[in-house]
């Protein structure tokens, strides 16, 4: 007699917990991109991945579990790849601002349209809105480390990070949404980059306006 549980149903009960997790979240991320961040719920989860809802609540508990770990998910890669990146790049500072351009560019593309909802999902909790600033905070602060040598004696101002940060965004969900072109949101991002310094070797060289 034939057993009834198909070859596939057997093949998804002997996944381990962390196979699991990952199967669970490349589903999520296909759903955001099929029906959008708001068709997003734990049960919606469970039916697109053909599991019973509490698998799904075992692994992230709530709503905001998941969109949690769909951040930190894009976060893991996109620090892989720039981490790659920069390891591999010459010590001179276009080339350290071209990785820092191409690599948070193409990382949103890799993800395409999905990752804007998810980051504004994000803003709808206090908590995943901690989680969204830690992260980008991180990233500031590497970026920090990365283009200080060549700054001169001078330092690179924190406003200066976090406005290169929003000029990061805004330009490549400009490329994901075909507003601009791959090339064009890298070429942009990379000049911002580059005025960043400049500007923090102009500050250091001028002795500004003194105090009345």
């Amino acid at each position: 007699m034939a057993d009834p549980i198909s070859s596939d149903v057997k093949a998804r009960r002997r996944l381990s917990r962390q196979d699991r997790r990952e199967q669970l979240v490349r589903v999520a991320w296909q759903l955001v991109r099929e029906e959008g961040t708001e068709a997003l719920s734990l049960g919606r989860l469970a039916e697109k991945a053909d599991v019973a809802k509490p698998v799904v609540y075992d692994h992230f508990g709530t709503r905001a579990g998941l969109l949690a770990v769909l951040y930190q998910d894009f976060d893991a890669r996109q620090t892989t790849l720039m981490d790659t990146a920069l390891r591999d790049s010459a010590p001179t500072l276009t080339s350290k601002a071209a990785v820092i351009a191409s690599s948070y560019v193409d990382c949103v593309l890799l993800q395409g349209r999905e990752i804007p909802g998810v980051i504004a999902a994000l803003a709808g909790s206090p908590e995943l809105e901690r989680i969204k600033r830690d992260y980008r905070t991180g990233f500031i602060e590497k970026c920090r480390r990365v283009l200080v040598p060549f700054a001169g004696d001078g330092e690179i101002a924190t406003a200066s990070l976090w406005a290169m940060l929003g000029a990061a965004d805004a330009v490549s969900e400009a490329a994901a949404t075909g507003d601009i072109s791959a090339g064009q949101a890298r070429d942009e991002l990379y000049e911002t980059i580059m005025a960043l310094v400049a500007r923090s070797l102009h500050t250091r060289a001028s002795p500004g306006i003194p105090e009345r």
